[in-house]
């Protein structure tokens, strides 16, 4: 299976910081976290899509469907579990229609996409043994949250590297 290279939506600093303190629940809890991925570009975002091959034209129809739509808010409005077996704990997102929108548009214009649709989340977890769910809910919480996306950005596997768009 390829790599995926993929846009990504970036919150702002006070949204970092409300998803890193999920992060580090989770953690303090004796559960897998967020906090556990070592990767160097490893920060709280919305994956908008992810493709085998993103190229210019992509990024620039990025840039003038997504990225002109920001700064926006959102609502981190419940819990999710994406998986079979071993789970993803996600935070899944209210997003304003005009995003939406936007992003399925792009979404709808780029080569070979993962997944259908758009599902607007903050992972919290990876590859969670659904045993400790309950676990993981309860540290959590049940508060919503509003989070600012400020940014989007390119991730690029093989290259190693971000680039804001």
């Amino acid at each position: 299976m390829p790599r995926m290279h993929a846009l990504e939506l970036l919150p702002d600093d006070a949204g970092c910081d409300v998803v890193r303190r999920d992060w580090q629940v989770l953690r303090d809890a004796g559960l897998p976290s967020q906090l556990d991925h070592r990767g160097a570009t490893n920060s709280p975002h919305v994956t908008a899509l992810a493709a085998p091959a993103i190229g210019a034209a992509d990024e620039q129809r990025a840039a003038e469907l997504v990225a002109r739509l920001l700064p926006v808010q959102v609502r981190a409005s419940g819990i999710a579990l994406l998986g079979g077996r071993r789970v993803s704990v996600v935070r899944v997102l209210d997003v304003p229609d005009e995003l939406a929108r936007a992003v399925l548009r792009l979404r709808s214009q780029v080569r070979d996409v993962q997944h259908l649709g758009w599902l607007p989340h903050v992972t919290l977890a990876r590859r969670m043994d659904r045993a400790d769910v309950g676990r993981a809910v309860e540290a959590l919480g049940h508060e919503d949250a509003v989070l600012t996306l400020t940014s989007l950005r390119r991730w690029d596997p093989d290259a190693g590297i971000v680039t804001t768009l």
